[in-house]
């Protein structure tokens, strides 16, 4: 009875072609919607989560005052060296600190030009950011106890300034500061957010803050727990001793924020998949419109139809196979479509992620799940105009032209 009722469906969608094909197009959108939505939302996610986990997931990092909505602190101080030092000395399970102050500056060399983020540091940020060299050498103790106007050069700025030429040993210009090149970095490409993280260039911080900066100021210390250490209770040593530096007494707010990376990323984590849920939530929205679309076309099909149900039903057949002939079509329409819609989201998908040049993430339970979805709207919404059909009076149905 099923392949009758098959191959009856199957004949009824080819004579109807353009109709069945408008029919399905709801079906077809909202599963190619919902796995596009998916697919793209999970692929982003991996990006974002691999670019912070480029920034090393046990690495915490210190700012001046509060931060979030609503939370900016007042007569937040920045921190000194001194302060780095009680962290080196003090606190427990640290692998590496790093002093770090920036501003935006023109580098030049030759002919060439560019403005660039120029950073001031010492050799534990590229511990704490796991940064190896493409070329040359690291800064040494003495040219970051001296403030020895050297620098290392990022990728982008390498490659705008010298081309494919040798930048080691040469001397640029930062702003006016004659600055020896020891150094290139390797590549560390673009950030989800569009951040060039190799236009930069690095310099000893007594260097940057008496030539460039002209203060003493620490805008932001990176803390990096060794491997296996609990970075929750580095943090809370680390708010701990900031707190008695900076004379904050009990009840009073932190004029600080120490933030844990690990935090950060699954932050990002759980809101990138809520995001992701509630795009894939608005689309499948259009599988319901396209089940009510198939069960509208169905409806018309069974008034089309009645004298053929009449003379069936005249001639033996039993509603039981009415029914099915109906649902089996609904169900094939939707199904169909889901195919369809299957094919055509994972094209968009991987157009899409091609695009934003994040990672093709494919969920099998996604697609398995949409396909089904599609399958079980045609039964549902197939339902009702079977019913109908499989209840015609035949008497009454074979007096309709």
């Amino acid at each position: 009875m099923l392949a009758e009722a098959l191959r009856l469906a199957l004949r009824a969608i080819r004579r109807n072609a353009l109709r069945s094909f408008l029919t399905v197009l709801g079906i077809v959108i909202g599963v190619a919607a919902v796995i596009a939505m998916v697919t793209i939302g999970r692929g982003t996610q991996a990006r974002v989560t691999a670019d912070l986990a480029r920034l090393g997931t046990n690495v915490l990092f210190i700012l001046p005052g509060q931060i979030g909505p609503g939370r900016a602190s007042v007569a937040a101080k920045p921190f000194g060296d001194r302060d780095v030092q009680a962290i080196r000395e003090q606190i427990a399970g640290i692998e590496a600190v790093a002093p770090v102050a920036q501003l935006p500056a023109t580098v030049l060399w030759g002919g060439n030009s560019r403005i660039t983020t120029v950073t001031g540091t010492d050799d534990a940020l590229f511990t704490v950011q796991d940064w190896a060299l493409q070329a040359g050498r690291f800064f040494t103790e003495g040219e970051i106890r001296a403030g020895r106007a050297v620098c290392i050069l990022g990728t982008t700025v390498k490659e705008a300034l010298f081309g494919a030429g040798d930048p080691l040993g040469r001397t640029i210009r930062v702003k006016k500061v004659p600055c020896e090149v020891v150094g290139v970095l390797e590549s560390k490409g673009q950030s989800s957010f569009g951040t060039d993280l190799d236009d930069t260039v690095v310099m000893p911080l007594r260097a940057f803050q008496r030539r460039l900066s002209g203060n003493t100021e620490i805008p932001r210390i990176y803390v990096a727990a060794r491997d296996g250490v609990d970075t929750a209770r580095v943090q809370a040593d680390l708010e701990r001793l900031l707190r008695e530096r900076r004379k904050i007494g009990p009840g009073e707010e932190d004029d600080f924020s120490v933030r844990d990376m690990r935090e950060l990323v699954r932050t990002v984590q759980m809101t990138s998949g809520a995001l992701t849920a509630v795009l894939g939530f608005v689309a499948a929205v259009s599988l319901i419109v396209g089940g009510i679309g198939i069960m509208n076309i169905m409806l018309v099909s069974v008034t089309e139809r009645t004298r053929e149900i009449g003379i069936r039903l005249a001639i033996g057949a039993l509603e039981g196979q009415v029914m099915a002939q109906f649902l089996v079509e609904a169900v094939v329409l939707s199904a169909v479509g889901g195919a369809i819609g299957v094919l055509l989201g994972l094209l968009v998908a991987w157009g899409t992620t091609e695009a934003l040049a994040v990672p093709l993430r494919i969920d099998p339970t996604v697609i398995a799940g949409a396909f089904a979805f599609s399958a079980a709207i045609g039964i549902l919404f197939g339902f009702l105009p079977a019913r109908r059909a499989a209840r015609l009076d035949p008497i009454e149905a074979l007096r309709r032209e």
